[in-house]
């Protein structure tokens, strides 16, 4: 049986994640993911909209996926790859290089990323909608039903 494993956050899963979890199974039977826990996630500098098990319990949802493990340090990669038997390392192509030292204890793949859609472009443009802007659209829908009753009523 060949063995795939990749890391990433998997918040807000997105098409994007989808296929790269699809393609990263044609490469082997088995793929592992591993998910960046929220302790480890802080250490980084990053913050999730989901926590550590929502996000797990949503890629083990995924059809491609047959088991998820935590990710609690950057050193655990090796690791993960020897007592997991793993043949292949798949990461985004964002990460290329920087895996290449794997290549003694498995296949290192970098592939392509879905272009157009990342977490990070999700979380920018939802940060846009604050309090303010929220008021400012209620306050148009509202003027919009007021121009539709007036015009309802003026025509009847």
């Amino acid at each position: 049986m060949k063995k795939v494993i990749t890391y990433g956050t998997f918040d807000l899963f997105h098409v994007g994640h989808i296929r790269l979890l699809k393609r990263l199974k044609t490469l082997g039977d088995y793929l592992i993911v591993v998910i960046s826990t929220d302790d480890f996630n802080r250490l980084k500098g990053k913050k999730s909209f989901f926590s550590y098990e929502e996000r797990k319990e949503i890629v083990e949802a995924c059809k491609y996926v047959d088991m998820v493990l935590p990710e609690n340090i950057w050193e655990q990669k090796r690791t993960d790859i020897i007592d997991n038997k793993v043949d292949i390392l798949g990461m985004g192509d964002d990460w290329k290089g920087h895996f290449d030292d794997l290549n003694d204890v498995c296949e290192v793949v970098y592939l392509k990323r879905t272009e157009d859609i990342s977490t990070t472009q999700i979380k920018n443009k939802l940060s846009v909608i604050t309090p303010q802007k929220l008021q400012e659209l209620e306050k148009s829908v509202h003027n919009v039903f007021d121009i539709v009753k007036a015009i309802s009523g003026a025509n009847r």
